[in-house]
C-alpha cells in the first residue's frame, strides 16, 4: 500500500511567513481575517470565561495576551490562540475545589479565582519546560479514539452545564446530576430569557444550512455568532434586561434584570487580578493545587498540539509548525495571561479554521484579532454589557454539540467497532469520574484490546525495527511485534531520522507485526504527507496478511493465519497430467510437481521408478473432494502414496 496521500496544490507565489518584512506583504488579508475572527472570538471568550467561573473579561485577557505573545514566538502561522471550550471542565473543576460558590459568596468566588490563576501560572511554567525539553511529541502518544472521546465528553458536559442557562436557570453539581435535574429546570424556565436562548440556538444551528444559498454573496461570510448578537441584543433591550423588574406570564411571576447580562468593568486596568500563590503553601490545598497544575499543563498541551497539527493539515501552503516552539510560546503566554487574571489558552481549532477560511496568510492575523478584542473591551464596555448571558450559553451549547455530535460517533464507528467501544468508554469514564481518570480508562481499555488481539507484551512500548538499505535513495524499516499507539513515538523518530533528516525515501514493512492499530495508521498517513512536502516518499507495505477491522483506510489491522489443507501425492511420473487436471477441476488454485524417483522393499538397490511428488494447498472442503476423486477406481489402482496435513497460510488470496 502506498501511504502517500493526495494533497491539493498550494496557492501560487512565494510561501508567506510571519517573519519581518514578509508579514508586511500579508498585512491586508491578515487584518481582514483578524477582524472577522474577532467577531467570532469576542462572544466565545466571554461565554467560555463565564462558564469556567471566571469574570467575563478574563477570556478576553487570555486571547489578547495569547495573540500578542505567541505571534512573535511561535511559527504556527494560522492558529488562533485563546480560551477554549475544551478547558471549561478543568477550570471550573479547579474553581470548585478551591471553594467556588457560583455567586452565592462573591468573596469566596474571588479567592478561588485568584488561586486558580496561580495554578494557571505554574502550569504555564510547566508548559515552558515541556517546550524546552522538546516534549512536543507528547500528543503522539494518546490513542485517537481516546482523544476524540475526551473531546466528546467535554462537549456533553458543556451542553449539560449551559442548557439551564439558556432557560434562565443555573446549573450546579456533576454532569449526571445536572442531567437528572434538567427536566425540572425546563419546567421552571424563565420565558423571556428562554426566548433569547432558543432564538440564538435556532440561528446557530440553522444559519450554516442556509447561508450557502443566500444572495448577495457577502451574506455567506457573516458568522453565525455575530448574527446571534445582532438579534439577541435587541431582544434583551426589548425585554428591558438592563433594569431589574418582575413580569407576569401565564399567571406566573418571573424576575429579570442585569444579572442576565454580561458584566464587564468600565475600567479595564481595574479588572487586572493577581494570582494567590498561597494555594501552594497551604497544607489543605497544596495537594489539590498540584493535581490541577498537572491537569492544566497536560490536557492544555495535548489539546493545543492536536489543534496545531490539525490546522497544519489545512494550511494552503502546507507549512509545518515546530511543535516544541509552539508549546514554549503557549506556555509563556499562559504565564503572562494568568499573571493578570486570564484563563488558560490553547491553539483553538474552531477560530483557527475560520482564520483559514477568511484568507489569513501569517500568524499576524492572530495578532490583529487580539488587538481588535482589546479595543472592543477597552473602548466599548457598555455595548458588551448589553449581551444576554443566554445568548452566550447558546453559543457554548452549539460548540459542545459540535464536539459531541452524532457524526463523531458515526465517524469513529466507520474506523472500527472496537474504536467506538473505546470512544464510548472514554466518554462514560469522563462523565462518571473526571477528565484524567476517563482518559486513563480509555487508554487501559485500548491496552486490554491489544493484549486480546495478540500484541506481544514486549512490544507494547518498544518497537522492534530492522533497518536495511534498498538502494542509495531508499531505506527499508522492517517492523515486528506490533505497531501501536504506545510504541509509536520511537517508531516515528526512526522514520523521521532516516527519511526527513537523512533525506531518504522510506519503505515501512509491517509484515512481521501482529497488530497495527488505527492510531498508527492515521499517523503514518500524516507522516507520508510530511515526506511528500519534502520531495520524498513513504510507502507502507506488508499488510496483505493483515485483516482490517473495517473497510476504512485507517482501520486497525491484525495479522491472521488461515488453516488450509496440504495434499501430497507421490506416484508414477505418468500420473502428473491426470493429477493436475483433477485438482484444477475441483477448485485448486495451483500445484507443485517435482520429478523424483524411488521404490519399495522389492526394488533393486540403487534403482527405483521415475516418480512425481505432487502438492496442492486447498481449503478443507476442496481437500475432501480431491481425496474422494483419488479413491475412484481409475486412480485407486495406481501405486501411489497420499497424505494430507493442516497448514497455516498468511496470504489467503493466493489460494483463492
Amino acid at each position: 500500500m502506498n501511504a502517500t496521500p493526495s494533497a491539493s496544490p498550494a496557492p501560487g507565489g512565494d510561501i508567506p511567513s510571519g517573519r519581518w518584512p514578509d508579514c508586511l506583504r500579508s498585512a491586508r488579508p491578515d487584518v481582514i481575517s483578524g477582524f472577522l475572527v474577532f467577531l467570532i472570538a469576542l462572544p466565545l471568550c466571554l461565554g467560555i470565561s463565564l462558564a469556567s467561573g471566571f469574570p467575563p473579561v478574563a477570556g478576553v485577557f487570555t486571547a489578547v495576551v495569547g495573540a500578542i505573545v505567541t505571534s512573535f514566538i511561535s511559527n504556527s502561522e494560522l492558529t488562533i490562540k485563546g480560551p477554549a471550550a475544551g478547558l471549561i471542565v478543568i477550570v471550573l473543576g479547579a474553581m470548585q475545589s478551591f471553594g467556588y460558590t457560583g455567586g452565592a459568596d462573591p468573596e469566596a468566588d474571588f479567592n478561588a479565582y485568584r488561586m486558580v490563576i496561580a495554578v494557571g501560572c505554574v502550569a504555564g511554567i510547566v508548559q515552558v519546560g515541556f517546550g524546552l525539553l522538546r516534549a512536543g511529541a507528547l500528543s503522539e502518544f494518546f490513542p485517537t479514539a481516546v482523544v476524540h472521546g475526551m473531546l466528546a465528553a467535554i462537549g456533553f458536559i458543556i451542553c449539560l452545564k449551559q442548557l439551564p442557562v439558556v432557560f434562565g436557570q443555573k446549573a450546579k453539581g456533576e454532569p449526571l446530576e445536572i442531567l437528572r435535574e434538567l427536566p425540572e429546570k425546563i419546567l421552571h424556565l424563565n420565558p423571556a430569557i428562554t426566548v433569547i436562548g432558543l432564538v440564538s440556538l435556532a440561528i446557530l444551528f440553522g444559519w450554516p444550512a442556509i447561508r450557502g444559498r443566500l444572495r448577495p454573496a457577502w451574506l455567506r461570510f457573516v458568522p453565525a455568532q455575530l448574527l446571534v448578537l445582532a438579534v439577541a441584543v435587541p431582544l434583551g433591550r426589548w425585554f428591558d434586561l438592563a433594569h431589574d423588574h418582575a413580569y407576569t406570564f401565564a399567571g406566573h411571576e418571573y424576575q429579570v434584570g442585569q444579572s442576565f447580562l454580561v458584566n464587564v468593568p468600565g475600567n479595564l486596568a481595574a479588572a487586572v487580578t493577581t494570582p494567590d500563590f498561597s494555594v501552594f503553601t497551604r497544607p489543605d490545598l497544596r495537594l489539590s493545587a498540584g493535581w490541577w497544575v498537572a491537569m492544566f499543563a497536560l490536557v492544555g498541551s495535548v489539546e493545543s498540539l492536536l489543534s496545531a497539527k490539525a490546522i497544519d493539515l489545512l494550511d494552503p501552503w502546507k507549512r509545518k509548525t515546530d511543535m516544541n516552539r509552539d508549546l514554549l510560546a503557549v506556555g509563556l503566554a499562559n504565564v503572562a495571561a494568568a499573571a493578570i487574571g486570564g484563563l488558560p489558552m490553547i491553539s483553538e481549532i474552531v477560530r483557527s479554521k475560520s482564520n483559514i477560511d477568511n484568507g489569513a496568510r501569517t500568524r499576524f492575523a492572530d495578532f490583529w484579532h487580539g488587538i481588535f478584542l482589546l479595543a472592543a473591551v477597552a473602548l466599548a464596555p457598555g455595548v458588551i454589557h448589553m449581551i444576554p448571558l443566554s445568548a452566550l450559553a447558546a453559543m457554548l451549547v452549539y460548540t459542545g454539540f459540535r464536539l459531541a455530535s452524532p457524526r463523531e460517533f458515526i465517524n469513529v464507528f466507520k474506523i472500527g467497532s472496537e474504536q467506538l467501544f473505546i470512544f464510548v468508554a472514554t466518554i462514560l469514564g469522563v462523565l462518571a469520574t473526571d477528565l484524567l481518570i476517563g482518559v486513563g480508562i480509555g487508554i487501559l481499555l485500548k491496552f486490554v484490546i491489544h493484549a486480546v488481539n495478540g500484541v506481544p507484551l514486549t512490544s507494547f512500548f518498544k518497537p522492534f525495527l530492522k533497518v536495511s538499505m534498498i538502494d542509495d535513495q531508499t531505506v527499508q524499516i522492517d517492523a515486528s511485534g506490533s505497531a501501536v499507539f504506545s510504541n509509536w513515538i520511537p517508531f516515528r523518530r526512526q522514520i523521521e531520522q532516516l527519511g526527513l533528516v537523512q533525506h531518504h525515501n522510506v519503505v515501512v514493512n509491517l509484515a512481521g507485526t501482529e497488530v497495527v492499530d488505527s492510531s498508527v495508521m492515521e499517523k503514518l498517513h500524516e507522516l507520508a504527507l510530511d515526506f511528500q512536502q519534502s520531495g520524498l516518499k513513504l510507502d507502507i507495505v506488508g499488510l496483505e496478511s493483515h485483516r482490517q477491522a473495517s473497510a476504512h483506510p485507517l482501520a486497525a489491522r491484525r495479522r491472521v493465519t488461515v488453516q488450509m489443507r496440504r495434499i501430497t501425492v507421490v506416484g508414477p511420473a505418468a500420473m502428473e497430467a491426470v493429477l493436475v487436471r483433477t485438482v484444477r477441476d475441483l477448485g485448486a488454485s495451483g500445484y507443485t510437481a517435482v520429478p523424483c524417483h524411488g521404490g519399495g522393499r522389492r526394488e533393486e538397490p540403487g534403482g527405483g521408478r521415475p516418480l512425481v511428488r505432487f502438492e496442492t494447498i486447498v481449503t478443507a472442503e476442496i481437500a475432501g473432494r480431491i481425496l474422494d476423486a483419488l479413491r475412484e477406481p481409475r486412480l485407486a489402482d495406481e501405486r501411489m502414496t497420499v497424505w494430507i496435513e493442516p497448514v497455516d497460510v498468511l496470504r489467503l488470496e493466493q489460494f483463492s
